[in-house]
């Protein structure tokens, strides 16, 4: 390599986004490790990084589905794309909780000594596990709310007279928007620093080794899961999988840093439309998936009540598996966006049962920060597949590099 595609190479590197998250994500694990009572002081980095990032996502989310809707004429096809969605999240999450029970049977990570495991505090989830309401869970998600309200008014907007009035305003706002958040994203680094520093800071890398078989297991899962299945899915629509984790990198080392796939929601829906999906199929598909297309949040729940009737040496029958699966298909949609509901699912399943001690539960306490981050990522990649999915379906989606 010449000096002059040298120098170019690592200009491109040093001005790139990626580049400057990855550093800020191993600068936050060395601190963490080395200074943990400084690390922990980075919380309100890392959190405040995410909730500058989340006051964006009710005007994205508002300002993209009342103009795809109303831009779109075609009601039928706004009903046609819902019913797609939902239908794709159902089949495709009830796979990853059955993807989740199947490995947890085949490595078996709950067949350990729980004698040598950290215990932390889980009364809070343990005492009296809540049951799953879907107003509860409307009235706790912003998101949900957000789309129903701009759903509304998108369908309305193609009654009014003066539409393309209203809809050069709601362009405007959206153009607004999104310049906003470009520079906010400069922050990223800073707020991946912040997260990173912050879980390794008070957890400990310690904690991982006496329930590393069980954070293996779950990275093994998805990684299958991610490459295998949803590769699978892109396959038949001749993308790479490859190709879509290259084009949404960024993305996913903001995810890595902070925890969150909120923090990356903005974002994805940009380069999603980059990449080629309609703005319409955008502003529906990801708003809603992120209430109801949790893969990564599924296999992990599945897999952690087999680990926990595998650490209790608990026989579950092929019934009790099956009711296991029904529980979670709906339970597990509670999971977004509301801290420590995991936790809660977990316990109202194993209530539900009645076979498996719910004070398990504070045997994942140490570790689970630590496999969130795999949780989140394989949730943004699901909502990103389905994205294309159900462009590709409707013939919404263009390739930029055809």
């Amino acid at each position: 390599m010449s000096k002059a595609k040298s120098r170019s190479f690592i200009t491109r590197m040093v001005t790139h986004l990626a580049f400057w998250v990855l550093l800020a994500i191993v600068a936050g694990i060395l601190l963490g490790h080395c200074w943990p009572e400084t690390a922990v002081k980075m919380e309100k980095v890392g959190t405040g990084f995410v909730n500058i990032i989340k006051i964006f996502i009710a005007p994205i989310i508002f300002f993209t589905i009342v103009s795809g809707i109303s831009g779109m004429g075609n009601l039928k096809k706004v009903g046609r794309i819902g019913v797609k969605s939902l239908l794709y999240f159902e089949v495709v999450t009830t796979l990853a909780l059955v993807i989740g029970i199947a490995v947890g049977y085949m490595v078996e990570p709950g067949r350990i000594d729980k004698s040598s495991l950290p215990i932390q505090d889980a009364s809070k989830y343990t005492k009296s596990p809540e049951h799953f309401e879907w107003l509860s869970f409307f009235k706790s998600n912003l998101t949900l709310q957000i789309l129903v309200i701009a759903i509304i008014i998108g369908i309305g907007l193609n009654f009014y007279k003066k539409r393309e009035r209203a809809l050069y305003w709601i362009n405007k706002g959206s153009h607004l928007v999104f310049t906003l958040l470009k520079y906010v994203m400069y922050l990223a680094p800073v707020g991946a620093f912040g997260g990173m520093a912050f879980i390794v800071g008070k957890y400990g890398l310690h904690t991982l080794f006496p329930l590393a078989k069980l954070m293996g297991t779950v990275y093994l899962t998805m990684f299958v899961f991610i490459f295998f299945i949803l590769g699978g899915i892109l396959r038949y629509y001749k993308i790479s999988i490859l190709h879509f984790l290259r084009h949404i990198k960024e993305e996913l080392l903001i995810v890595l840093g902070t925890s969150s796939s909120e923090a990356a929601l903005p974002s994805l829906m940009q380069k999603l439309e980059k990449m080629g999906c309609s703005k319409s199929v955008v502003g529906l598909v990801i708003p809603t998936g992120y209430s109801f297309n949790l893969d990564g949040t599924s296999i992990y729940l599945s897999m952690a009540i087999i680990f926990l009737a595998q650490l209790y040496n608990v026989h579950l029958s092929a019934g009790e598996i099956m009711s296991i699966i029904g529980i979670l298909m709906v339970t597990s949609k509670g999971a977004a966006g509301v801290t420590g509901s995991g936790f809660i699912i977990l316990a109202s399943t194993l209530t539900a049962i009645h076979k498996i001690p719910v004070d398990g539960l504070a045997f994942l306490l140490g570790v689970d920060k630590f496999m969130s981050e795999a949780r989140a990522i394989t949730n943004i990649i699901g909502n990103g597949v389905a994205t294309i999915v159900i462009s590709k379906s409707e013939n919404e989606f263009v390739d930029p590099d055809q």
